[in-house]
């Protein structure tokens, strides 16, 4: 009975290896008969259809574009005529100034020698009016009794006027050396940190408590606020030396703003500079354009920006794309559709007159017109 089964087992097992030895050889031929297939394919000609062009009217514009930044006109930094410590600040950053408007107060620490002379010139000056009263006093009496003529009398009158002269000026002089102050000129104190021009007050660099230096010969001065006008924009960047010499002072540029994408903003070339600079082995040349900013629009100072300049155009010429054009030696070409053979197009090669060209199209001064089509990118292969 053991016997029995295993010979079945046996048979099974043989017939198993069989159908696995058939599946085997089936692929094999499978594989062989699918790679001869697929090379015979790739080896019959490739069938060529192109996309077929018609010139038309249009406008060709040839664009540069700067990078750079839209900033003011002019930035003025308000620095202290008198050096000392920051007491009071009126205004920050965003806020509107006029012209003498109090930005900044600073209270005077004196220097120990001068307080030291100009209190001992105060007393001198009480001494010598001191002196010029007694005097005056003397000749007065005298003058009334009509013992001195009137010509001594008003010479010593006008010594007692010196003499109080002299006690205001020094009083003056220790007012200003002790309080950076004097009373009888309150009103032009160099303490108080005012406006030069009316605008928006862009940066408050100091704090209350900070120590300002003067502005003087050997030093420009601590700055205690920058001012700008926000109403008279320009957009200061950089051209590449190859198209500085297309471009010139009055040109229109349309400016756009990272930070106001969706804005364009006009311009008009003011400036060139007559000396380039190098920037990583370029050769730039600064240019300065006026921005004209809408009243609704407000324009930070420092926004990033680029400039289109168009550097020449064609309006209502004749135009093709520029990836049609074949370029053969000195002359250009165009293949022309002359129509189809079957399945394969026909096309017959003709030479036309480029005129300006902005990468993407390109102008057809002779040689073409809107009545023929030409061959343009492959579609189909």
């Amino acid at each position: 009975m053991r016997s029995g089964k295993k010979t079945k087992k046996i048979k099974i097992t043989f017939a198993m290896k069989k159908i696995l030895r058939y599946v085997l050889i089936i692929a094999l031929v499978a594989g062989v008969v699918f790679t001869f297939v697929y090379l015979w394919k790739k080896s019959r000609p490739k069938k060529e259809v192109y996309e077929l062009v018609v010139p038309e009217k249009g406008n060709i514009e040839q664009k540069t574009v700067a990078t750079g930044k839209v900033e003011p006109r002019d930035e003025v930094a308000i620095v202290p005529q008198i050096s000392g410590i920051v007491s009071e600040l009126y205004k920050e950053a965003g806020q509107m100034v006029q012209v003498g408007e109090i930005i900044a107060r600073i209270k005077v620490i004196p220097e120990m020698g001068t307080l030291n002379a100009a209190e001992s010139r105060v007393t001198q000056a009480n001494l010598n009016l001191t002196q010029a009263r007694r005097v005056f006093d003397r000749t007065k009496e005298l003058y009334e009794s009509k013992v001195v003529v009137r010509e001594e009398y008003e010479n010593v009158e006008t010594q007692l006027k010196l003499a109080q002269e002299e006690l205001r000026n020094a009083q003056d002089n220790l007012e200003i050396v002790r309080d950076g102050i004097a009373k009888r000129s309150s009103e032009a104190s160099n303490t108080q940190i005012r406006s030069t021009i009316s605008g928006m007050i862009l940066d408050v660099p100091v704090k209350v408590g900070n120590s300002v230096i003067q502005a003087n010969t050997f030093n420009a001065g601590t700055t205690i606020a920058t001012v700008a006008d926000m109403n008279d924009m320009i957009f200061r960047g950089n051209i590449d030396e190859t198209e500085v010499g297309r471009i010139r002072e009055g040109m229109p540029l349309d400016i756009t703003i990272g930070a106001l994408q969706e804005q364009h903003f006009k311009a008009v070339l003011e400036y060139i500079s007559p000396k380039s600079t190098e920037n990583n082995g370029a050769i730039l040349f600064e240019i300065k354009a006026a921005v004209s900013v809408p009243e609704d629009v407000f324009v930070r100072a420092g926004y990033s920006a680029n400039a289109q300049i168009i550097l020449d155009s064609r309006y209502d010429v004749l135009v093709i794309p520029e990836s049609a054009v074949v370029f053969k030696e000195d002359k250009t070409f165009v293949n022309v559709f002359k129509g189809m053979d079957g399945d394969e197009q026909l096309f017959e090669e003709k030479e036309v007159v480029l005129g300006l060209s902005d990468g993407i199209s390109v102008e057809i001064k002779e040689g073409l017109n809107t009545e023929e089509q030409i061959r343009g990118t492959l579609i189909t292969e």
